[in-house]
């Protein structure tokens, strides 16, 4: 790998747009995505793919940051997914073609991009997605080499708050779903312990190597492990600083200066209790999916979910299962099938019960087939009654009779001969 990227950026906007609007209730900026990887590298070129028949708000943002359109013409059946094939098309035939491009960014929540993913790593390229973390499919997040959370991107500070849902009489008024900004406090940050069992994996893993673990290797090899990590989830502004906060905590050891630091594990010190994991979070989910079924037949949004997570669970915290927003954690409940998101622009993230709720139909017990024994001849005892005929013996073969001799003469035959009468 070169030192230096040289990073193409494929955006799906379609996908991206209705994301961000349906779970962060605001507008999407192709400015903070591209942001953040001109970070990592150099940008070399810049795709987005939509209709942009329907995007005309959104066509002065792509040209000030000299974003390319891609035209997506939908045919009359409506192909959804038309966007995509184009998206992998182009993203293919530039790692085919073009040799310096060896880093590719995909800005887009879709998990229909992992093949992509997969192949442009077989080829050896570097792969970003940028995404919600809210609406990024966690098996996406997980087979790219980094993922960028379009939340972690936001200013610090800023909050998009929605208003309240109005009444079902009142939703035919667009207006009336109009969400609101202010300003507020960000998220807040996960617990420490949430991070350390990965940093320690991380430490382990260099310990084996043999590498002294300072930072810029301590957090490449935290990404390997877990590609989603992001130290902005912890309330740092950057990885040093992330380091600085588990120092403190007296997680870690860091020793150097002058941005040489050299971090060690802790010895005999670890948190007091290990985290609860994601997965501990589903049974109480599921016991008031269950409770609310009825009302889950036709969709609810996330925000009455919610609701009434908090009314019949007052004690659960999200944060303590590493999750910072609901829709975060719906989106992970989604993966495992115990729900099912749909982003709607008006009403935001509608939830409906997962496959787990529907399993597949049992299939129709096979009547078995009552095999008849067949009739065997039964054995015929001399003497014994039966119902059944005995079985002739087979016929002997009949010997070929022997041709009869004709007597060679008369006199053979002890008989004169005639004599033949005179005419």
């Amino acid at each position: 790998m070169q030192d230096r990227l040289s990073i193409a950026v494929f955006v799906d906007y379609d996908n991206i747009e209705i994301g961000v609007k349906s779970t962060l209730r605001r507008e999407f900026d192709v400015s903070l995505p591209l942001g953040a990887l001109k970070e990592r590298g150099d940008i070399v070129a810049k795709f987005a793919y939509a209709n942009w028949g329907r995007q005309e708000g959104a066509t002065r943002q792509m040209a000030e940051n000299a974003v390319q359109m891609v035209q997506r013409i939908p045919s009359p059946r409506g192909d959804k997914n038309g966007a995509d094939i184009n998206l992998a098309l182009d993203a293919l035939e530039m790692a085919f073609t073009h040799a310096h491009v060896n880093a590719f960014a995909i800005v887009s929540g879709d998990s229909d991009f992992i093949p992509l993913v997969n192949k442009l790593k077989e080829y050896g390229k570097t792969v970003f997605v940028v995404g919600g973390k809210a609406f990024t499919s966690t098996i996406l997040q997980q087979n790219c080499h980094e993922f960028v959370s379009y939340e972690s991107l936001l200013e610090d500070g800023e909050r998009i708050v929605p208003q309240a849902m109005p009444d079902r009489r009142e939703r035919g008024d667009r207006g009336d779903r109009r969400e609101r900004k202010e300003r507020g406090q960000r998220p807040a940050p996960l617990d420490l312990t949430q991070v350390m069992p990965l940093v320690e994996r991380a430490l382990q893993v260099l310990e084996r190597r043999a590498v002294q673990p300072q930072l810029g290797l301590l957090k490449s090899t935290m990404l390997q492990l877990d590609p989603a990590f992001s130290e902005r989830a912890y309330g740092a502004g950057s990885f040093s600083d992330f380091v600085e906060k588990l120092k403190r905590a007296d997680f870690i050891n860091v020793s150097g200066s002058g941005g040489r630091y050299v971090i060690e594990r802790r010895g005999g010190h670890s948190p007091e209790k290990a985290a609860p994991k994601p997965e501990e979070a589903l049974p109480l989910l599921r016991d008031v999916l269950e409770t609310h079924r009825m009302e889950l037949e036709n969709g609810a949004t996330a925000e009455e979910l919610e609701q009434w997570v908090q009314g019949e669970h007052p004690q659960f915290e999200l944060a303590k299962y590493g999750f910072q927003q609901f829709s975060e954690f719906l989106n992970y409940a989604q993966d495992k099938t115990v729900v099912r998101s749909e982003p709607d622009e008006e009403r935001g993230l509608i939830v409906h019960l997962g496959a787990e709720f529907y399993p597949p139909a049992l299939p129709e017990p096979v009547a078995e087939r009552v095999l008849e024994e067949e009739d065997e001849p039964q054995p015929i005892v001399e003497g014994q009654p039966t119902i059944f005929e005995p079985n002739p013996p087979p016929p002997k073969p009949k010997k070929a009779a022997a041709p009869r001799k004709r007597a060679a003469s008369g006199a053979a035959a002890g008989r004169r001969p005639r004599k033949r009468k005179p005419e």
